[in-house]
């Protein structure tokens, strides 16, 4: 197979700076215009602006665990996982543009949650879907941009037939 040309640390810090951006300016709308825990129904029945903070991690894992090192292992966690990020780009480097997305979005979700948890101890979350009685917890752009991350590695997974890394 032909080697590509690696993909650029600049365009990966670039495209996670965008993400952080986008998810630090809505976090400050949302704080800026709404009392903690109010909810603006934006679509009735499916979806709402909810601020909250959320002091554990996806679906308030540890929500209740001692503030005293909940906090630090938060972003111990997020730290971790920014050197992971950059440790897989350096490995995914030459599969493909796609690579350069996946992990932009996670670097840049992790950072932004991470700035969150330095500044308050807590993630803003303010989106919340629901039908019906079934209610998905709330979440936020940079818990987006992990997702999206995510599930394009899993789908270049399936189309990324090279399987070498560098």
């Amino acid at each position: 197979m032909q080697s590509r040309k690696p993909l650029s640390f600049f365009w990966l810090i670039v495209l996670a700076l965008l993400v952080v951006v986008a998810d630090q300016y809505t976090k400050w709308l949302v704080m800026s215009r709404f009392s903690l825990y109010e909810t603006i129904s934006v679509l009735p029945g499916f979806f709402n602006l909810t601020y909250l903070h959320n002091t554990g991690a996806a679906f308030g894992l540890l929500a209740n665990a001692d503030p005293a090192w909940r906090v630090y292992f938060f972003v111990g966690i997020a730290c971790g996982a920014l050197v992971f990020v950059l440790y897989a780009f350096q490995q995914y480097r030459r599969r493909g543009l796609l690579y350069l997305f996946v992990f932009s979005f996670i670097g840049g979700g992790a950072a932004g949650n991470l700035i969150d948890r330095v500044r308050f101890g807590s993630v803003v979350d303010f989106l919340d879907f629901y039908v019906g009685a079934y209610h998905w917890p709330a979440f936020n752009v940079a818990d987006s941009a992990i997702v999206v991350g995510v599930g394009l590695f899993l789908l270049a997974g399936f189309f990324d037939r090279d399987g070498e890394r560098d």
